[in-house]
């Protein structure tokens, strides 16, 4: 254990027993069958642990969903927020308030390029949902192409905008999407062997499935830079420059969905400038303010907020820019620039955690690939590294995904909670985690690996 880091108070075990039994009357939970779940009653956190009522204190490997960028409990976003809610604790979006120019001010000088208007959602698939309108607006058109292997949000244009099966259910099939393959080595679907045919392959059937859609009836693609959920597939060198291009050509909006990899988490202040690539609209949240308070975006291009100078946007929040969440986006930016977060997780992910994971694969045959950035990476979990073989199938439930359980349920033994997705497990701490934690994380990976190693071949 870090010397540092927070311990568990005292156990309470009656205390969480009733946070539980209130959870399983009342509360109804996501993505869930709600009688076969039984989720942990959290007593506390603090940095990049959590703890139960039972004394178990866990380091987050998931931060979050990929949100607390800064880690839990910040004294200096806690402090903003108490103070922002004695000062003017709500007003209505329609209002210049202080807290909600200044998070936009902040957030416009850090966006690439001219992305200098702000529109505020309360998370990420309303920033999704939000930038499809305004393309569809801007551009007079319909179509919206989007990746599979992706994760845009529930929300009814966000989720059929997906490209993974939480899509299925509420799939319309009418919405106006369609998909297509944006590049992946490991998993190539354009049988290429290096990354370079790997960006061409797939530069050419993006243009390909455009041509055929008709690119006058396209109002925009949208991409996750670095997709999250779907598993951290860093796109090749040139890729999203050569997607910038052809959207120039045919008059077609860029969005970019740096929800879960903006605000630091890949060792830069967005994904995007990696590549120095800048879209029409960037869509964000989670690490804007570190998950603190609810808050989402999409930044604004000066040609696109053009079209709205005159003509009224059709959209709209009850709670667009509140000055809470406003307030602890302002205090998480100041933080991040003073205490160097963004440059930190740089380092975090190339001296630290991409070198260690590296280590781990070399010596745990059911690790096939590792791939990331800063504070964002993922290992791809096979059966056979020769055929790449899944250590379960594609969406694995029940029986089928018992390796995949059974890894899970050992990193928690080990002290850690992982971040599990079929048959990946990602790394995605608090980008300030220390290199002593990171380590006692990395150790605790390791014993887990053992556990995936007795199901490959």
């Amino acid at each position: 254990m870090s010397p540092d880091a927070p311990r568990a108070p005292y156990a309470d075990p009656a205390a969480g027993a009733a946070v539980k039994a209130a959870d399983r009357a009342h509360v109804f939970h996501s993505w869930s069958a709600q009688g076969l779940i039984d989720p942990l009653a959290v007593a506390g956190a603090e940095g990049a642990y959590f703890w139960d009522y039972e004394g178990n204190r866990y380091l987050d490997f998931t931060s979050g969903l990929v949100f607390t960028n800064i880690g839990y409990q910040h004294p200096a976003v806690v402090a903003a927020i108490q103070e922002q809610a004695g000062r003017l604790a709500t007003f209505a979006p329609a209002f210049a308030v202080e807290a909600r120019s200044e998070a936009a001010r902040l957030i416009a000088e850090r966006t690439p390029g001219d992305l200098d208007k702000i529109f505020f959602t309360n998370g990420g698939a309303e920033a999704v949902e939000n930038a499809v309108r305004m393309a569809r607006l801007h551009t007079g058109r319909q179509k919206v192409l989007s990746a599979y292997r992706s994760y845009h949000g529930a929300t009814a244009t966000a989720i059929n905008l997906t490209g993974d099966p939480r899509r299925w259910a509420s799939d319309t099939g009418s919405a106006g999407v369609v998909r297509f393959w944006a590049p992946f080595l490991y998993r190539s679907p354009f049988h290429a062997r290096t990354e370079a045919e790997e960006c061409a392959r797939a530069l050419q059937h993006l243009e390909d499935t455009l041509v055929f859609e008709g690119p006058a009836t396209v109002a925009a693609v949208v991409l996750e830079t670095i997709p999250g959920t779907a598993g951290i597939m860093t796109p090749p060198p040139g890729y999203l420059a050569g997607v910038r291009e052809i959207c120039d050509r045919y008059g077609i909006v860029f969005v970019l969905d740096e929800v879960m990899a903006g605000f630091g988490r890949t060792g830069k202040w967005f994904a995007a400038d990696h590549e120095g690539v800048v879209p029409d609209l960037m869509t964000f949240a989670k690490g804007v303010n570190s998950g603190y308070v609810p808050l989402g975006g999409v930044a604004i291009s000066a040609e696109i907020a053009a079209t709205f100078e005159t003509r009224p946007y059709p959209g709209g929040l009850t709670y667009s820019g509140h000055p809470l969440a406003c307030a602890a986006a302002v205090a998480t930016i100041e933080v991040m620039e003073e205490e160097r977060i963004v440059e930190g997780a740089a380092h975090l992910g190339e001296h630290v955690l991409g070198p260690g994971l590296r280590e781990l694969a070399e010596r745990h045959p059911s690790v096939g690939e590792v791939r990331g950035l800063g504070a964002f990476w993922a290992l791809e979990l096979v059966r056979d590294r020769e055929t790449r073989e899944p250590l379960v199938p594609y969406n694995a439930t029940g029986e089928a995904n018992a390796p995949m359980a059974a890894f899970g349920a050992a990193c928690r033994r080990n002290g850690i909670w992982p971040f599990i997705n079929m048959n990946r497990t990602h790394v995605v701490p608090a980008c300030n985690i220390t290199e002593a934690e990171a380590k006692e994380g990395l150790a605790a990976l390791d014993a887990a690996l053992s556990v995936a190693d007795e199901h490959t071949v």
